[in-house]
């Protein structure tokens, strides 16, 4: 009887010692499982943020310089407008002879532009040069190209002198005067002072042109040098 009794109780014992332990277990759990799930949220914000903003292994600079000139293809850099003079003179003749009384001239000043293009089209990876250690790209630029001369001809004013011009006469010198501050504007185009201003320009057109996209392609404040090819 006495052992029947004591057999019970502990079978009594038994089956109450298991709940607990189970009831233990999930408390620990509870407690547990908040901190693992603020942990992981935590570990995902922190790679989200390096991602975005850590250190972050770039392409290649100059491929990436080299497609911003292939989009470009060519760039007009500088545009000049000044005034050309052009004179031309008709003298009516017959033959060998001519009658220089009734000589007549013409004088002409014509508004002129002119445009100084980049072509960028054939560049390679030779013109440009990478230095990582001063986070400098190198540039060597082809020669500029100056574009024939637009004469604004609907603007020019006309100076007549003689004492009959004919209407062939008129025609010829208009024709003359055209020839002549077309040659004119493009020698005054290729001048040095005109041409170091259009070089100027240039260089600082191409320094923006590849500073801001680099920049925003992430590659960080990169110093351009941008020099023609014989400087």
């Amino acid at each position: 009887m006495v052992d029947q009794l004591k057999t019970g109780e502990t079978s009594r014992t038994d089956v109450l010692t298991e709940p607990r332990a189970h009831g233990d277990l999930a408390a620990r759990s509870a407690s547990i499982t908040p901190w693992v799930v603020i942990a992981l949220m935590a570990a995902a914000l922190a790679w989200l943020a390096w991602e975005k903003w850590g250190p972050q292994e770039q392409g290649d600079i100059v491929a990436s310089a080299m497609l911003t000139f292939e989009r470009q293809n060519s760039l007009t850099v500088f545009s000049s407008r000044f005034d050309v003079v052009a004179e031309s003179v008709s003298t009516p003749s017959v033959g060998p002879l001519e009658f220089d009384a009734l000589e007549s001239r013409q004088a002409m000043i014509v508004p002129a532009t002119v445009e100084y293009r980049l072509d960028l089209s054939d560049m390679d990876r030779d013109e440009f040069r990478w230095d990582e250690a001063s986070q400098t790209l190198e540039v060597e630029l082809p020669a500029l190209t100056v574009s024939t001369p637009n004469l604004d001809e609907a603007q020019a004013r006309y100076f007549t002198d003689g004492l009959y011009v004919s209407r062939d006469a008129s025609v010829s010198l208009s024709r003359n005067n055209s020839q002549i501050a077309e040659r004119r504007a493009r020698d005054f185009a290729e001048n040095p002072e005109v041409m170091a201003l259009a070089r100027t320009a240039a260089r600082e057109a191409v320094r923006q042109n590849l500073a801001v996209p680099l920049q925003v392609a992430g590659y960080g404040d990169v110093r351009v040098n941008v020099r023609f090819e014989d400087e």
